[in-house]
């Protein structure tokens, strides 16, 4: 480790720190449906999708029927982008003349990305036309990052809101009015801003399927260009992850310089972070907002730590030999350890899933941060919106245990926390580990699951455990040495992804309506206080105690095992 890769690392979160209010102040203009400066060029382009949908943005809606239309919003994007895919062929925007997608894997990729986990069990550059990169996978970026967004605003108002009754429930928003909002006032002109600094530094952005070049050599080479930089804004900003290359963030198209490298970090976690802003303005107290984001700090800054190190110490083995240094393996040269190792916890962090390295090759342990940061139901910061409300159902444990100690009925904001609640919590995060140790198990004993790791041994275990841990967790990256393109993986995952997506927001969004049609009940002297470092180091706890203790035995067969080889002078 060098003084250099620590001075970076807390630019990072400095610069994050400071960006916090002002995208949290946006965020809760757009919370409120307040008028932005943006109104004046975009309102009527809102105005006119609710006219011509039927749509009264000012209709609330119980969580019920904010469910409903979001989950038939989110089948009808499936099943539009399996179409694209599947009929690829035949369709313009296709100018390398690539054939439509098989069904198992136009199935995959599909649930993929309206489920904004981004996995992709492809190359995008030979798989990939570029109307299906824009209109089959580009679109959903969009949607899927406002809808996950719109539903942090629903379970913001569950805890804002004091008895907002619609049909006995609370009343948690309009979803058509959250998405819309978001979509045009957010991420599009961020996403056009970004894209010209992308552009700007190198990252291409042309209809040009396949460009012929002579190298410094005198060989010829074919470069595999698109619309790069627009589907790489919206890919960071909106923590997707998915690559227009195979070799995503590593690839010098899709990121080409250090400075780009730091802008992607910044724009993965910059949303997540104002997010935390914006929950505590909702409910009137900003330093709860702090205290969340607090405890995800700490949380991020030791996976940071345990990377960073363990990439720097390198390979004994290979010390043995006299290769000296950290480990370069899977790295690229521009970038380095210290930027390697920082992204690699930023993307599993949040639910990116873009690369600038392949965690495959990491060490043992550095690679098993990245893993357990998903285990943890990637609530380190989080994607956009599901880091949030995920957070903030381990902040319903976490007050019910408080209230357990202080011996009255658990309260958070001012909400009375009861056994409705705390048991749709339980079952939101119970989704995880059920699915990921579940399916991870039936595929190292079944042959067809058998058949995909390269690698034997404890390091072939943990490319299977992170390949479901990244589907259920809808965060996208992989231990690379998986081969995921058969029917069978396909399958699983698109299973996997679209549990790990929707059979948590139901519950949630469930939570959000039973606490808004509850009364505010001001706090008192024997309230639990939810501002200070007692409660951040509680959220801490129940964070890291519920995810080691449910994933440190897949951990110990995995990761764990290989490091211990690894000192022992045996790679896998």
């Amino acid at each position: 480790m060098t003084l250099q890769g620590w001075f970076l690392i807390l630019l990072f979160v400095g610069i994050l720190l400071a960006l916090t209010k002002p995208m949290g102040l946006w965020l809760h203009t757009l919370y409120e449906g307040r008028r932005t400066p943006l109104h004046g060029v975009l309102g009527p382009i809102e105005r006119g999708f609710y006219r011509l949908s039927g749509i009264d943005p000012a209709a609330e809606q119980s969580w019920r029927r904010y469910a409903v239309h979001m989950l038939l919003f989110n089948v009808a994007l499936l099943i539009l982008t399996y179409a694209v895919l599947r009929l690829q062929g035949v369709l313009p925007g296709n100018p390398q003349g690539l054939a439509g997608l098989s069904p198992d894997l136009a199935f995959n990729t599909a649930v993929s990305f309206t489920t904004h986990t981004n996995w992709q069990s492809y190359s995008g550059e030979s798989t990939m036309s570029n109307l299906s990169q824009m209109l089959g996978l580009t679109i959903h970026n969009f949607l899927s990052a406002a809808t996950g967004i719109a539903l942090a605003f629903a379970l913001f108002r569950g805890f804002a809101r004091r008895e907002a009754l619609k049909n006995g429930m609370g009343a948690i928003g309009n979803f058509w009015a959250d998405v819309t909002r978001i979509t045009l006032y957010l991420l599009l002109p961020l996403c056009i801003v970004y894209t010209v600094f992308l552009i700007a530094s190198g990252v291409p952005q042309t209809m040009a399927g396949v460009v012929n070049v002579q190298t410094l050599e005198g060989a010829k080479q074919a470069l595999l260009l698109g619309p790069v930089a627009s589907q790489e804004a919206i890919k960071m900003l909106g923590t997707n992850g998915g690559g227009f290359f195979n070799a995503n963030s590593a690839h010098p198209f899709e990121n080409p310089t250090a400075l780009v490298d730091f802008a992607q970090m910044l724009s993965i976690f910059v949303i997540g972070f104002g997010l935390t802003w914006t929950f505590g303005k909702a409910v009137g107290n900003t330093r709860q907002g702090w205290a969340i984001l607090s405890a995800m700090v700490i949380l991020f800054l030791a996976g940071v730590t345990v990377t960073y190190w363990q990439e720097a110490a390198g390979n004994p083995i290979l010390h043995h030999v006299g290769v000296a240094g950290g480990n370069m393996e899977g790295k690229e040269v521009r970038f380095g350890i210290a930027a390697s190792a920082l992204f690699s916890v930023v993307t599993t962090a949040a639910s990116c899933g873009a690369v600038n390295a392949m965690h495959d090759s990491f060490t043992a342990l550095g690679g098993m941060i990245p893993l357990f940061n998903i285990q943890l139901g990637e609530v380190v910061v989080g994607g956009v919106g599901a880091g949030i409300y995920g957070f903030l159902l381990f902040a319903i444990l976490a007050v019910f245990v408080a209230g357990l100690m202080v011996g009255r009925t658990p309260e958070y904001v001012g909400k009375k926390i009861e056994s409705r609640e705390v048991k749709l919590a339980v079952l939101a995060i119970a989704v995880l580990p059920l699915l990921i140790l579940g399916l991870t198990a039936l595929s190292s004993v079944l042959q067809q699951g058998l058949a995909g790791p390269l690698n034997k041994g404890p390091h072939g275990f943990s490319e299977i455990l992170y390949a479901f841990t990244s589907a259920v967790g809808n965060n996208g990256s992989a231990f690379a040495g998986l081969t995921a393109n058969t029917p069978y993986y396909n399958g699983l995952l698109g299973i996997a992804m679209w549990g790990g997506r929707f059979f948590i927001i139901v519950p949630m969004l469930a939570i959000a309506g039973s606490l808004a049609a509850k009364k505010y009940t001001p706090e008192s002297a024997g309230s639990f206080p939810t501002t200070g470092g007692l409660w951040v180091g509680l959220l801490v706890g129940i964070v890291l105690i519920l995810g080691g203790l449910t994933f440190l035995p897949s951990l110990a067969l995995g990761p764990i095992a290989d490091h211990l080889a690894m000192i022992r002078g045996q790679l896998f």
